[in-house]
């Protein structure tokens, strides 16, 4: 090697080292936060002393009106009804973060927690898989529920249940969840691998059921409707199950049956661009048949880069990804999730992306993940945290059932028409911090209203946390 290049190594690294130690916020902290949100979304039978306080015992029958166990899971946002895709999503990204940032979460002492966090998904969709073609996707009305403002431990309303099955499919929501579970399946590998073995088996027949009955399911809509289609979360399940099992099978599916493109969001409707990273670090540990793949996050990364001449993504004045309105803090982390993973591909096997006429380092791309998660964690033009419980400021009206209703006897009854008039429609902060919790975000303006009525800016979602945690693992290391 030359002597410039030993030297542009060496200043690489340099740099490299300054992403992470010129930090701004106590990461370590952000991430523990993190992950104790996750806790406040938890649906079932608690373990004793939750981390946060005020939750308790919820949603003990769900199931009971189709006779199968469906008491667990998660909570998706500040509603009380359990939707199946963005659960799998949340569980699948969490476990990634597992996978990929082992070492760090481990450091930071929180890989015990993140693996709490991934089986208490898991050991609900085990329940909610049980038969061949058959998968529980939803549990609770979200009419209903949206006509009461309760906290979970006293709702009343329905908890009516919908499944998919070989009449009425859901590929979709069936390639999530069969992806949730291998990933998870690895990360168990080495802690239990008799749990390991039971998530990859129902993790193959969920796949398979998936793709051999293909349907968009639209029952959760108009809060998760399937606008990408199918395709790529058939790829994302693939992928999964490939790296979980290296079977010829799944290669022969992503190699010659999947549908793949160059996309900018990486979302729970959209997994293209995250099947496309876990593959080029395939493709860069020897197997060269995913070339293509690894060329399509490099066409990823140049749509969303700011300094790239091809990026396509809004950044608002302050410097925030700005997708849509309405939880726009999920493709925020999402991004810098992506931009995080790869950057480390990248520095780990000495390469760069091309745009154009424009290369990129890893150091770039972390600059630029780090970037996204100080304005969220309180680096922007308001100089506010947008991470209840955390920094400068934070919010105080999360929108959020449960965190804005005081805590009171489970046997209490509550009339729905007045629980908006004393919880929702009042301009007081919670009585429940729900810590950890990433709100919706500022708008394209930089504009943030810490207000409960205004869903869009206040507003957590679990998938917004998931896919913080292993860049915050990262960072806080």
């Amino acid at each position: 090697m030359s002597g410039s290049g030993r030297l542009m190594i060496s200043l690489a690294l340099f740099a490299s080292l300054l992403v992470c130690v010129n930090a701004n916020f106590n990461y370590k902290e952000a991430l523990t936060k993190s992950i104790i949100f996750l806790e406040a979304q938890r649906s079932g039978k608690l373990p004793p002393h939750p981390r946060p306080p005020w939750r308790g015992d919820s949603a003990l029958e769900d199931g009971k009106t189709v006779g199968v166990d469906l008491v667990g899971g998660y909570y998706d946002a500040g509603d009380n009804v359990k939707y199946g895709l963005p659960m799998a999503f949340t569980v699948t990204t969490l476990a990634w973060a597992a996978y990929f940032y082992k070492a760090e979460l481990t450091s930071a002492g929180e890989m015990k927690n993140v693996l709490d966090g991934i089986k208490w998904g898991t050991d609900y969709f085990l329940k909610a898989s049980t038969g061949n073609n058959r998968l529980f996707v939803q549990v609770g009305d979200p009419v209903s529920d949206h006509e009461c403002w309760m906290r979970p431990e006293n709702m009343k309303s329905s908890r009516k249940v919908l499944e998919i099955n070989q009449n009425c499919p859901g590929t979709e929501i069936a390639a999530e969840t069969a992806a949730a579970l291998a990933a998870s399946s690895i990360v168990f590998r080495d802690v239990d691998k008799t749990y390991s073995r039971n998530l990859l088996h129902s993790a193959k027949k969920l796949f398979q059921f998936a793709n051999e009955h293909r349907g968009t399911y639209n029952g959760e809509c108009p809060f998760y409707c399937s606008y990408s289609g199918y395709h790529d979360e058939l790829l994302w399940g693939a992928t999964w199950l490939y790296i979980a099992t290296r079977r010829p099978i799944y290669l022969k599916y992503i190699q010659d049956e999947s549908t793949t493109a160059i996309v900018s969001e990486f979302s729970w409707d959209l997994k293209f661009a995250g099947a496309q990273v876990l593959l080029s670090q395939l493709y860069w540990e020897g197997q060269k048949e995913f070339q293509t793949f690894q060329r399509q996050a490099d066409g990823y990364i140049c749509q969303v880069f700011p300094e790239s001449p091809y990026h396509q993504a809004f950044i608002t004045p302050g410097g925030l990804l700005h997708f849509r309105d309405g939880a726009n803090a999920q493709y925020v982390t999402s991004t810098a999730f992506l931009f995080s993973v790869y950057s480390d591909l990248l520095a780990r096997h000495r390469m760069q992306v091309t745009c154009g006429d424009k290369h990129f380092t890893s150091v770039q791309l972390m600059a630029f993940a780090k970037r996204q998660m100080d304005y969220l964690l309180g680096d922007n033009p308001i100089k506010r945290s947008m991470m209840v419980g955390f920094g400068n400021n934070p919010p105080l009206q999360a929108h959020h059932r449960g965190a804005s209703v005081p805590v009171m006897a489970p046997t209490e009854d509550i009339n729905c028409g007045m629980s908006f008039v004393y919880w929702y429609n009042t301009n007081k902060p919670n009585p429940n911090e729900l810590t950890g919790a990433i709100l919706g975000g500022p708008d394209k303006q930089d504009r943030f209203i810490d207000s409960r009525i205004n869903s869009s800016y206040t507003e957590p979602c679990t998938y917004v946390n998931s896919v913080a945690i292993g860049v915050l693992a990262k960072l806080a290391k």
